[in-house]
């Protein structure tokens, strides 16, 4: 293929997207608007499917790597009541079908796999237009510009691709997530990690709820969970982390001290992250040239466990079409016929279990999504 590749975003879809065609011996640039991979943290573990992040990691050619990033015996799950009571508790499975990696030492397998400057870090794309006679020009924010043949957006929620195909844009789920951690193992805390077990807590309530993720090294993440509308939470004052944390845990009013104390005694910077969705179903007409892999093409919450692992497929799928066919706008059509039905099925399934985790019949319906699981 003699196309130029723009690949916007060097999350995990756009950067199995350029390893994949570099195996194949085609050459494509990521364009990241970070300045480097260690400009911020890449978040906790995630669960790689075999049916689809582990089949992007074989075709990547980088599947024995990716085993030895393995965390056997993290992938334990536990689920209480607001009390402290256990409803469900299954241990680790040593041999799981989806094994429990870091986020960032997957992403550091990705690029430290790829040729010397195929990522040009700091540079965030301001804007992307259509050149009359074919191909793009990308304009990026410290005023340089580029021009490419083919424009893949894996350029996460707000993609600057993504307007190029459809208007659609991410719509507020009702739930926010706030970032708590005890990073100094807990040891003050010791009755309250315990709970825990050995891997994640789940304590979920009607519109509320607190997770907590135990790591071998004895270091607590997680998240505080809350259906709230936008604009109250983000009155509340981070500037000030303690006090913000205090008002968030007065939400937990009456629920046992060893859940609160992830929150109100959390030595994590307070991210607030509403979780954003794209339109289940959302499709797009064909443009010449244009396409989108990951949550710019499927955002979605992160309650089917699949965004990470459909992102590192769709990259794989769209690069074995790219190599594999000398017809651009075939292969792009091609590739976007299988997207919008595996993308809509993960993204339906999302949505179902965020009503599961926090809507009327928390935790029970928590307790009989796992128990059919």
């Amino acid at each position: 293929m003699q196309k130029t590749i723009a690949i916007v975003g060097a999350g995990l879809g756009g950067l199995t997207l350029a390893r994949v065609l570099q195996a194949h011996g085609v050459a494509a640039t990521i364009y990241e608007g970070e300045a480097s991979a260690a400009a911020r943290a890449q978040g906790g573990l995630l669960d790689i499917h075999e049916e689809t992040g582990q089949v992007a990691l074989r075709a990547a050619g980088l599947y024995d790597e990716f085993l030895t990033l393995v965390r056997p015996g993290e992938d334990a799950k536990r689920v209480v009541d607001r009390h402290g009571t256990i409803l469900f508790d299954m241990p680790a499975d040593p041999g799981s079908a989806r094994p429990e990696v870091d986020r960032g030492e997957l992403r550091r397998l990705l690029i430290d796999s790829l040729a010397p400057g195929t990522i040009r870090w700091g540079h965030k794309l301001a804007s992307v237009r259509r050149r009359p006679e074919g191909g793009y020009v990308l304009t990026f924010a410290e005023g340089s510009a580029t021009r490419a043949d083919i424009v893949i957006g894996a350029d996460g929620a707000w993609s600057t691709v993504r307007p190029l195909l459809t208007p659609a844009e991410p719509l507020f789920s009702g739930t926010c997530f706030i970032e708590i951690a005890l990073t100094s193992g807990g040891q003050n805390f010791r009755a309250s990690v315990a709970a825990i077990g050995s891997g994640t807590l789940m304590a979920v309530a009607p519109g509320k709820g607190i997770i907590a993720h135990r790591y071998a090294d004895g270091r607590v993440r997680g998240y505080v969970a809350l259906n709230k509308p936008e604009e109250w939470m983000r009155s509340i004052d981070f500037g000030d982390p303690s006090a913000g944390l205090r008002r968030l845990a007065d939400e937990f009013d009456g629920w046992s001290p060893l859940l609160t104390a992830f929150v109100a005694e959390s030595d994590a910077e307070p991210w607030l992250r509403p979780v954003y969705a794209l339109p289940v179903g959302l499709t797009w007409d064909r443009v010449p040239g244009v396409t989108l892999v990951g949550d710019a093409a499927h955002l979605m919450s992160p309650f089917a466990g699949e965004g990470a692992n459909l992102a590192m497929y769709d990259g794989a799928d769209l690069a074995g079409e790219l190599a594999g066919q000398s017809d651009i706008e075939v292969a792009l059509s091609a590739y976007e016929e299988r997207l919008f039905p595996r993308s809509s099925d993960a993204a339906g399934r999302s949505a179902q279990n965020l009503e599961i985790f926090f809507g009327r019949e928390a935790p029970q319906s928590v307790v009989t999504l796992f128990d059919h699981s």
